[in-house]
């Protein structure tokens, strides 16, 4: 089968190791959203001639691995001949980056997909990160030390084209002057007091390879450096200071680039009332700012390929003293035989032909040599006269000590957690127990993976709820406190209605009261129901009171648990206040919803 949908963005979380003290995903989350991509782009493809009895596993990173199921097919349908005599049949299947590093460090185990020869991931970060996880394991690595690119995408600035106008008529700027802008004064600097904060939308780097590459640019950028990081740099505290900075413009973190650009373009094609806009930058792949200008990212009518072009396009803007450029490596895996390795040559170099090469060139990426298309610079804007500068990747130990940093020097959050304790929560789901049960235990491994420094509440609300309002305080806001609130939730009680909007109203309320400037301000709403407290329905009165302040950034994520929750709903007043839901209508996937949303702090 073929898969249509546009490329999605890399959503990865790093593998684990014995010797790591930091908090990494579930893998069991992990692997369930690699599977939903894979029901999309996994493809089997039919044995054609009795000589083509090569088979070639290829695992392939999620933004591209609809059109290289699409590239396989045509690559099947050639029979071309392989050195051993001999065709071969291209298998492709699809999981993040991150993932398949952690499934290849445990010996593919769990992922319901066959063992790839073959691997092909966003960034040869990841075959690095590998390597460390075999060294530790005392085992032989299963990448080699060199691979070709079958197409590139550097890291960019993106920013919509007015600001973008503006940014560059100062000249060549850095990482630090751009995105450390104070973010109350930052566009008055500019000569633009009415354009209010600056603030940046970024992936989290511990789920995204351009949130990770965003990272390390940035960390780079800090040392003055660009290749030779080393682990004294990062404890420099001139350094720690730059990106601690930097951080602190954050508007929050997102699981998914392609997410965020999605609601973009469906604010600015409803003429910017969709969603307001509180993002002076977005940092992620050049290949997503061209899907975006050319409406492949824009709602779609039945039938199109892609929607209309957004009124404001974003702009690529080039940070002066370089970027990281994400190289999409042709990996072969040592355990390819004779046979398999033959194919993997003959498939790579087909890749890298020039009509495989226009395939990925037309989603926006870079050829295989790093050269932009001209339709590529006319939609995202030129390069700099000289050229991009790349930063050399560092030591995967470099980077493991560089996430362990930036988890302590990332932007923190207060959090107002609203746990719906109505009746319909006493559902039975499966043999998994209640819903209030499932739900509480994917909260409790979502809370694990909070920071410490973190400010964290939690309320419970309910039409039953005692005395006069429908929802109560269980734990105050304030210093995290993971035993207590964990110890709140078990002791919980489910009764009586669902309180939804006068409880968001409520939340919304109180974290408006307690704004705190130097964090990201949420809450977070788990529901399995729609409204049903008749003494406040008021949507629309909801909806104009959570819409986005930019002075006063107050955001409502939401996850809709199990098939009668109100997903339409929750997604309409997450998107007023900035914010994103979460679905979960397949209670199979509430830990990955928790995951992703935790993420976003």
């Amino acid at each position: 089968m073929t898969a249509t949908a546009p490329p999605a963005e890399e959503d990865v979380p790093m593998p684990p190791t014995a010797t790591r003290t930091r908090q990494w995903l579930p893998y069991t989350a992990a692997v369930t959203a690699g599977l939903v991509v894979i029901a999309g782009a996994f493809v089997v493809v039919r044995q054609r001639e009795a000589d083509c009895t090569t088979t070639l596993e290829v695992n392939s990173s999620t933004e591209k691995s609809a059109l290289l199921v699409d590239l396989a097919e045509r690559y099947n349908r050639d029979d071309r001949p392989i050195d051993g005599g001999g065709c071969a049949q291209v298998h492709v299947s699809a999981l993040n980056s991150g993932q398949a590093t952690e499934a290849l460090a445990t010996g593919w185990t769990d992922t319901g997909l066959p063992q790839p020869q073959v691997w092909l991931p966003t960034s040869s970060l990841w075959t690095g990160q590998l390597r460390l996880l075999d060294q530790a394991a005392g085992r032989e690595p299963q990448t080699p030390a060199q691979y070709p690119s079958i197409a590139n995408s550097p890291l960019v600035i993106a920013m919509p084209q007015p600001k973008a106008e503006l940014v560059r008529q100062r000249g060549a700027l850095g990482w630090g002057e751009i995105l450390g802008l104070s973010g109350r004064d930052g566009w008055a600097s500019f000569g633009k007091p009415e354009w209010g904060r600056f603030t940046f939308g970024k992936d989290n780097p511990n789920l995204s390879t351009s949130g990770l590459a965003a990272t390390i640019a940035t960390y780079y950028a800090a040392a003055q450096l660009s290749s030779d990081l080393k682990r004294s740099d990062l404890a420099n505290p001139t350094v720690t200071q730059f990106v601690r900075r930097i951080e602190a413009n954050v508007a929050h973190y997102s699981d998914d680039s392609v997410d965020l650009l999605r609601s973009l373009a469906e604010a600015d094609l409803a003429g910017g009332a969709g969603r307001p806009d509180d993002m002076s930058a977005i940092v992620l792949q050049e290949e997503l700012v061209n899907l975006y200008n050319t409406g492949a990212l824009s709602p779609r009518q039945d039938g199109q390929e892609r929607g209309r072009r957004p009124n404001v396009p974003l702009v690529a803007v080039h940070p002066k003293e370089g970027t990281f450029n994400l190289d999409h490596p042709f990996v072969v895996l040592r355990s390819a035989d004779r046979r398999q390795q033959a194919a993997a040559a003959d498939f790579q170099k087909f890749l890298t032909e020039d009509d495989q090469q226009q395939s990925f060139t037309r989603l926006g990426f870079r050829d295989h040599q790093g050269r932009a298309s001209a339709e590529l610079l006319a939609s995202v804007g030129p390069e700099p006269t000289a050229g991009l500068t790349y930063f050399t990747p560092p030591d995967p130990q470099v980077v493991d000590a560089m996430l362990d940093g930036w988890h302590t020097l990332r932007k923190k959050a207060n959090i107002l957690i609203a746990l719906d304790t109505s009746g319909s929560m006493d559902v039975q789901v499966g043999t998994a127990g209640s819903r209030f049960q499932v739900a509480s235990a994917a909260a409790g491994k979502g809370l694990a993976l909070l920071n410490t420094e973190d400010r964290v509440g939690l309320w419970s609300f309910s039409s039953e709820t005692p005395p006069k309002r429908p929802y109560r305080e269980e734990v105050p806001l304030g210093d995290f406190d993971q035993k207590r609130i964990n110890s709140k939730i078990a002791g919980l009680q489910v009764a009586g209605g669902t309180a939804l909007y006068a409880t968001i109203r409520a939340a919304h309320r109180e974290l408006r009261d307690r704004y705190d400037p130097q964090r990201i301000n949420a809450i977070v709403v788990l529901t399995d129901g729609k409204n049903e407290y008749n003494q406040d329905n008021d949507l629309d009165r909801l909806l104009a009171e959570v819409a986005l302040d930019p002075d006063r950034p107050v955001k409502v994520f939401c996850i809709a648990f199990d098939r009668d929750s109100d997903f339409a709903t929750l997604d309409r007043i997450a998107k007023a206040s900035a914010g994103k839901a979460f679905d979960a209508t397949d209670p199979a996937t509430i830990d990955e919803a928790f995951v992703k949303l935790v993420s976003s702090f």
